[in-house]
């Protein structure tokens, strides 16, 4: 199966080795995996903070770069939450674009989505020995709809422990320019984000969102708290060739 692969700006540029663990992880499912070196951002943060004009020329330019994609898979429920559900508010006036945004809608996957739920492949005999907690994202809880998903590939983990944390579906205070614009409110949430893992014992903080990650782990590092934060495309890569 050939699998186009949709790298997000947030890992491109601050989690390069996410990516590269992903492609690992489809590899070692069978996939064949492909990767458009034109590809850039899918326009969500423009659109996110009003610029739909500059969205738009964004979201062209995505539809270009995947035209020729039967699967494009991506490690942010975020991303391809927004490309699934808005790209067709972007291009409300225009039917030739509106067009290509429902053709190209099934064909995006969040990737626990589409490894669980999709190729049905959730083990690939990697080993973690630590115990973890998993934070939700609102885009990957709310908008995109997996739980589940990363669940199930934590639990075939070996030497992997899971535990819940209290208050799991509550936002890390991230919000995209949520965090710039209102950083008090932010980071009072960061931190209650951060307490409730901490009482679990966990020695990592796991998610489906590097930009949640990346806002947790500056709040850990500025406390120095003994917790680190990885995303699930690392969890499932460590070891694996």
């Amino acid at each position: 199966m050939k699998v186009d692969v949709f790298i997000p700006c947030f890992i491109d540029q601050f989690y390069p080795e996410t990516a590269f663990n992903l492609i690992k992880v489809l590899k070692n499912a069978g996939c064949e995996v492909q990767y458009n070196p034109n590809q850039t951002c899918c326009g969500q943060p423009s659109f996110n903070s009003g610029y739909w004009k500059e969205t738009k020329t964004l979201a062209i330019k995505f539809l270009d770069d995947f035209k020729n994609a039967d699967i494009i898979v991506a490690p942010s429920a975020s991303c391809t939450g927004f490309i699934k559900k808005y790209y067709q508010k972007v291009f409300a006036d225009d039917s030739v674009l509106m067009a290509k945004a429902v053709e190209l809608s099934p064909r995006i996957f969040e990737f626990s989505d589409f490894l669980v739920n999709h190729i049905h492949k959730t083990e690939f005999g990697t080993e973690f020995n630590h115990k973890v907690t998993f934070h939700d994202s609102c885009a990957g809880l709310r908008e995109y709809g997996i739980k589940k998903e990363p669940r199930i590939l934590l639990q075939n983990v070996k030497g992997l422990e899971l535990i819940e944390m209290d208050n799991l579906t509550t936002c890390c205070g991230f919000g995209g320019t949520f965090a710039a614009k209102f950083h008090h409110i932010s980071t009072a949430m960061t931190e209650q984000k951060v307490e409730h893992a901490l009482k679990t014992g966990a020695e990592y903080i796991v998610s489906t969102e590097a930009s949640c990650l990346m806002n947790i782990e500056a709040y850990i590092k500025k406390q120095k708290l003994p917790v680190k934060t990885i995303h699930l495309a690392d969890v499932l890569g460590n070891g694996l060739k």
